[in-house]
């Protein structure tokens, strides 16, 4: 019976129903306002998320770096592979008894018992 009368009091004084009255801030000794907490937590968090993003900066920055510097290496390393390449199949071509004749005359050079004739004034001397 006594839960009975506390429902129909609590139905006497507001109902569900009813808008709630705005609550005005707390006032405390001096005149001032009450420390609004949530405030402050919610500013303590945006404190420490700013500290997050601003520890993960510096290494993003460092690994962007790094990144740039592998892709100028990775581009170095197979231009270098590339003149490998085509140095190996000089060398090849040069031990060819065929190609070392024409790279001799190339220079200049004759055989031993030859004699060298110089013309000039052909078209496309210089």
């Amino acid at each position: 019976m006594a839960s009975a009368r506390q429902s129909a009091a609590r139905s006497r004084t507001r109902p569900d129903s009813a808008p709630r009255a705005p609550q005005r801030p707390k006032v405390v000794a001096g005149g001032g306002r009450a420390i609004r907490w949530d405030r402050v937590g919610r500013l303590a968090l945006l404190v420490v998320l700013f500290g997050v993003v601003a520890l993960y900066v510096g290494p993003s920055i460092s690994f962007f770096h790094t990144y740039r510097e592998a892709q100028t290496r990775r581009s170095e390393v197979r231009a270098l592979q590339q003149e490998n390449d085509r140095l190996r199949a000089r060398r090849t071509a040069l031990k060819d008894s065929r190609t070392l004749e024409r790279e001799a005359r190339r220079l200049g050079l004759v055989k031993p018992g030859e004699r060298p004739f110089i013309v000039k004034g052909l078209p496309g001397d210089r």
